[in-house]
């Protein structure tokens, strides 16, 4: 008797992880549709996290970085400094970073 309520209520378990993951997945998707949303719109999803004022894309020196739309406060994306880096011509955040 015990083994049909254990199966009843792995069943169950089972059953409420599935519904509790597709109703994840769902919000996933609906976070992706109103990302892809604002890009083709030109706006950012993304919140400053300073100010949580909307960021923006803005190219500087050829590169794209985000500034935000309240505190002006600019955000660097993996790598974007380092390319920044590179274009410096006269090489001051090698001398901030210790370079020489």
């Amino acid at each position: 008797m015990s083994d049909a309520f254990d199966e009843r209520r792995r069943g169950l378990e089972e059953e409420y992880f599935h519904r509790k993951n597709k109703e994840a997945i769902e919000k996933l998707r609906q976070k992706m549709k109103v990302a892809e949303q604002a890009k083709a719109a030109g706006e950012s999803s993304m919140r400053c996290p300073r100010c949580t004022g909307t960021l923006v894309e803005t190219k500087f020196e050829g590169i794209f970085i985000d500034r935000c739309d309240n505190c002006s406060g600019i955000w660097l994306d993996p790598g974007e400094f380092a390319e920044l880096a590179k274009k410096d011509s006269s090489n001051w955040f090698d001398r901030w970073w210790g370079g020489e």
